[in-house]
């Protein structure tokens, strides 16, 4: 399993309260109002806004909120400017992390990046020092759960994913960043339900954590980082075995 998909599948695991849910569309309206400032409200010409309101949807946003999101970004509403900084580092265990942010004060977004990373043993880097280790793939997963995989595979694939990889409790389906919204436009006039749509960074190779402390402290780094209002994404290149995430939980 991947980096992105084991963290994707154990968040889901702990459960989506309101507090969590309200949290989830704040960085999605974030992503969508800067998305639609860089390249204009139109969807259909602008590849990043078009992606941002399927991640949208899929987590079942208002469609009010996905317009007013828009039209702040456009400058048809007020609202904020954000400016977008990535963030990389080391976590326990040699794990590379990625940290994507929005913030209307980088002061304050690096200080608290830089504490949560030292708090858990690791250490923020600079510039360039993890990125590589990660590529740029659209990520749908898709419960495993009343899902013909031959099915599936044919939905995606001829739709224009790259692969579709079977997982302990779903499928991940990977695209192209450009092919992403296509795709997932196919599965839902398939009526496949997506548990998440996103476009993600996923890690060309894992980092096996297997042991409690150095696990324990990864875990509540990567749930600080979520929790911080500037963060959009968390990204990381970690495997942590299933009965030791059970016992950490």
């Amino acid at each position: 399993m991947s980096g992105h998909s084991k963290w994707s599948t154990i968040k889901r695991k702990k459960g989506a309260n309101d507090a969590k849910r309200g949290k989830i569309f704040t960085k999605l309206i974030k992503e969508i109002t800067i998305a639609a400032k860089m390249g204009g409200g139109d969807a259909d010409g602008n590849p990043r806004l078009r992606s941002a309101i399927t991640a949208a949807k899929s987590e079942n946003m208002p469609k009010d909120n996905i317009d007013r999101a828009i039209k702040k970004g456009t400058g048809d509403l007020d609202g904020a400017v954000y400016e977008e900084i990535l963030y990389e580092g080391y976590g326990p265990g040699g794990v590379a992390v990625l940290v994507e942010t929005m913030t209307d004060n980088k002061n304050r977004t690096v200080a608290d990046i830089r504490h949560y990373f030292a708090k858990s043993g690791g250490n923020l880097g600079e510039s360039g020092c993890v990125a590589w280790m990660f590529d740029k793939k659209g990520s749908i997963l898709v419960d495993k759960e009343g899902i013909d995989e031959e099915a599936l595979m044919d939905i995606a694939l001829e739709a224009g994913a790259e692969d579709v990889v079977e997982e302990e409790d779903n499928f991940q389906i990977l695209t192209e960043p450009e092919d992403f919204s296509e795709v997932v436009d196919e599965l839902e006039k398939n009526k496949v339900v997506c548990s998440e749509a996103t476009i993600s960074m996923i890690p060309k190779n894992v980092v096996e954590v297997d042991e409690e402390k150095p696990a324990k402290s990864l875990l509540k780094l990567l749930e600080n980082l979520e929790d911080h209002d500037d963060v959009q994404k968390v990204h990381a290149n970690f495997d942590i075995p299933d009965e030791l995430i059970e016992a950490l939980s």
